[in-house]
């Protein structure tokens, strides 16, 4: 295993946690307005669209990927992460494309279903890292370190 360089500073899963939390609030608000979009326009067009059907988790699931991809691209952080002086960078420190983030939240699914499994893991790993950090190279560092912009690039 490599050395972690001295300029990332890994964030805590502390930190970590509470910066999902304000995410997950945004991510309900989506959800619902999502939901109340699909019930609408089903209704306009006198279909119903029960929540368990397919196409309808489908979309929640498109939904949730994208908001956090969207915030990782651009500028590698969420509006959570940003509250709490977070952000997800590559092993080299540059940004992520959308190809890595969207590997970045798939792993994240699997890291997190093993009950959270790979998140803990943060706190045994050297560096810091969760599973999800691991298999795609990235890794959530204090924005505020040297090294790491604070500004968008």
């Amino acid at each position: 295993m490599t050395a972690q360089p001295p300029s990332f500073e890994p964030a805590s899963l502390l930190r970590r946690l509470a910066a999902f939390s304000y995410d997950l609030l945004l991510l309900v608000a989506l959800v619902l307005c999502f939901t109340l979009l699909v019930v609408v326009a089903a209704a306009a067009f006198g279909r119903s669209v029960p929540p368990g059907s397919v196409w309808f988790q489908l979309g929640v699931i498109a939904l949730v990927a994208t908001f956090f991809c969207a915030f990782w691209v651009h500028g590698g952080q969420t509006l959570g992460m940003r509250a709490w002086r977070i952000r997800v960078v590559r092993d080299d420190g540059g940004k992520l494309t959308w190809r890595r983030a969207a590997a970045r939240f798939a792993a994240a699914l699997v890291a997190i279903l093993p009950a959270g499994l790979g998140l803990w893991w943060s706190l045994l790993d050297e560096a810091g890292r969760a599973w999800h950090d691991r298999w795609t190279r990235t890794r959530v560092v204090r924005a505020n370190t040297e090294g790491i912009p604070n500004a968008r690039a």
